[in-house]
């Protein structure tokens, strides 16, 4: 495949060229290259050409919970959002705790043959905290992390060994913070709003405890750590200042966090609700600092797709989550580069980039001899945001009617096309 005239995003700058593509690689990067005989052409002038995104944070639901969500659907949103690889996490049914459903993850992903799925294994037998998982096994068959998602271990002393273990096997612990005997049942963030609706709040110290006490386990052992969906203004300045010190500490963040405040769940829209909560706007705003100085490394979608009736009941009753992946990169370009707080080569860092580096994943970038994994977009085309049209079976997204910037119109995955829009 030849992509012609689209502008290149490589080398942290943009530049006009063409790129061909050749067994599933860059085979060249140069102005004005021939098409070989036989060679597709894909005229992209006006079309900007980026490195494949990357999601290191998405909940594919299989197996077990398949009405929500399956590796088919998920795959066909990744793709449609530009996605070229996702790693998914482990509270499944039964839990991604062991090399069986490792690799059944895995299989099904290369029948679906869209984008590639990277498994993360559940830190602790059955997520119970416990015991914990049969470590190299996981590895040995194709996951690239460990999380205890959606919950954090609570013994410090076996959270310690998971970070050892998993260092004798060259991967990371990916970490939920939140203490749950400070949440004790919230399900908003606490301040104005959550006393002005009457929802139990929860506090910001339940999130930073645990980021604090991650940090301290990593500067302890000389590991490496990984803070998932930072929302708070005081775990950011943890995380800052961690660094600062040589922690070896890396963190994410997500787009409902520098787009939305708790402000939105004044309409009780269950929607809204996810884990953990929206904040406040001196969190928000933190959040885009701290992605403006480096501090989160990178922006990841959180998707947590839901049926229907998992949403459509009592704000208390309803699950947490936001169907994320066919709106992220819209989401990113609109509020951080086109505000000028991020450059585009800056945002595909986050998205791209540096969780390929974090993880240790071939990709994220445009070179000749990498991967053929590449998003072509419009960047000047505006469009509204209609979950009903999601690919994803789930369509619980607060950003319903937001107008945006920035339109995939094809996603390539070694060197194949496996979304175009329209098609």
């Amino acid at each position: 495949m030849l992509i012609k005239n689209a502008e290149v995003c490589r080398n942290h700058k943009l530049e006009t060229c063409d790129v061909r593509l050749k067994d599933g690689r860059i085979a060249e990067i140069k102005k004005n290259l021939s098409p070989s005989e036989g060679e597709k052409v894909v005229e992209a002038k006006g079309l900007t050409l980026l490195p494949g995104f990357i999601d290191m944070h998405v909940h594919l639901r299989e197996p077990g919970f398949e009405h929500k969500e399956d590796i088919a659907s998920g795959c066909r949103a990744a793709v449609k959002g530009g996605f070229t690889q996702i790693c998914c996490m482990p509270n499944t049914n039964p839990v991604t705790d062991n090399k069986v459903v490792v690799s059944y993850i895995k299989n099904r992903a290369r029948e679906v043959n869209l984008c590639k799925v990277h498994p993360i294994g559940a830190i602790t037998k059955g997520q119970n905290g416990e015991e914990l998982s049969a470590i190299g096994g996981m590895k040995a068959a194709g996951a690239v992390a460990l999380s205890e998602d959606g919950k954090s271990v609570v013994n410090t002393k076996l959270m310690a060994n998971a970070m050892l273990y998993a260092s004798d096997f060259s991967m990371k612990c990916l970490c939920h913070c939140e203490d749950l005997s400070l949440v004790d049942g919230g399900v908003v963030n606490e301040g104005y709003y959550s006393t002005l609706t009457g929802l139990k709040g929860s506090v910001r110290a339940a999130e930073d405890i645990i980021i604090a006490r991650e940090i301290c386990l990593a500067e302890s052992l000389h590991l490496p750590v990984h803070i998932c969906h930072v929302s708070t203004y005081s775990g950011i300045q943890l995380i800052r200042e961690a660094k600062a010190r040589g922690v070896e500490v890396t963190a994410e963040t997500c787009p409902h966090y520098f787009t939305l405040t708790d402000a939105v769940i004044e309409h009780f829209d269950t929607n809204t609700k996810v884990n953990p909560p929206l904040r406040e706007e001196k969190d928000r705003l933190a959040v885009i600092e701290g992605l403006r100085d480096g501090t989160l490394d990178c922006i990841v979608t959180d998707h947590a797709p839901h049926h229907e009736d998992d949403k459509n009941v009592e704000y208390n009753l309803a699950a947490f989550g936001i169907s994320g992946l066919e709106t992220s990169f819209a989401l990113g370009y609109t509020q951080l580069v086109k505000s000028g707080i991020l450059s585009l080569p800056a945002l595909m860092e986050k998205m791209s980039e540096n969780p390929a580096r974090i993880l240790s994943l071939e990709g994220g970038k445009i070179e000749v001899g990498e991967r053929a994994d590449l998003t072509l977009v419009d960047l000047n085309e505006a469009w509204t945001i209609d979950p009903a049209k999601f690919l994803s079976k789930g369509k619980n997204s607060p950003f319903g009617g937001r107008n945006v910037f920035g339109k995939v119109k094809m996603t390539v995955v070694d060197g194949e096309i496996k979304y175009e829009e329209g098609k």
